[in-house]
């Protein structure tokens, strides 16, 4: 498991390998991923953001995104949204996924981050602490099927008590076609 893994913040010349990871990463979804990661990290509504990239050696691999978010009414509760997570194909099944949720949740606790959301596989992002959404009546930018309620889910950095409203995303985020699934 243990490849070199190394994860960095993602810097301006790093804009061709991780749209190439999520091209990858995503197939026939790809492009529609890389223009979504590309209209976020220019929205200003996202910001601050979070973006780590993984190398193997010198290959960059994987990608990890966190957007601003807020809770109405709560707008005081520092919030972000995971999207999306991506790892090119031969580098898979290799735990770097795993790491750069790791990596990303410490450093945004650090920040002051006190909630982390995702649109998720709930028995995927269960290990990493994140719970449906629900259970804190939290509610995503657009409904959420039924069948899929469970994949809204939520992470805690901090203890909040009494948390509850509808999450607010980046202005690029704020589509339908991104919340079907």
């Amino acid at each position: 498991m243990n490849h070199m893994i190394t994860i960095r913040e993602s810097i301006e010349s790093d804009l061709e390998q991780i749209f190439f990871i999520e091209y990858s990463a995503f197939k026939k979804e790809g492009k529609e991923i890389a223009k979504l990661v590309k209209n976020l990290l220019s929205d200003s509504t996202a910001k601050p953001a979070l973006s780590l990239i993984a190398f193997e050696k010198n290959l960059a691999v994987g990608h990890i995104l966190f957007t601003k978010a807020y809770i109405m009414p709560k707008k005081n509760i520092s919030a972000m949204i995971l999207a999306p997570l991506a790892v090119i194909p031969k580098a898979q099944k290799k735990g770097i996924g795993s790491k750069l949720i790791k990596t990303g949740l410490k450093k945004l606790s650090k920040s002051g981050i006190e909630l982390v959301f995702v649109l998720g596989h709930p028995t995927y992002y269960s290990r990493y602490g994140f719970k449906p959404a629900e259970q804190f009546s939290l509610k995503a930018p657009y409904p959420i099927a039924q069948k899929n309620k469970d994949a809204w889910m939520v992470k805690k950095l901090k203890e909040i008590n009494e948390i509850s409203g509808k999450v607010i995303c980046a202005k690029s985020l704020k589509k339908p076609k991104y919340w079907k699934e």
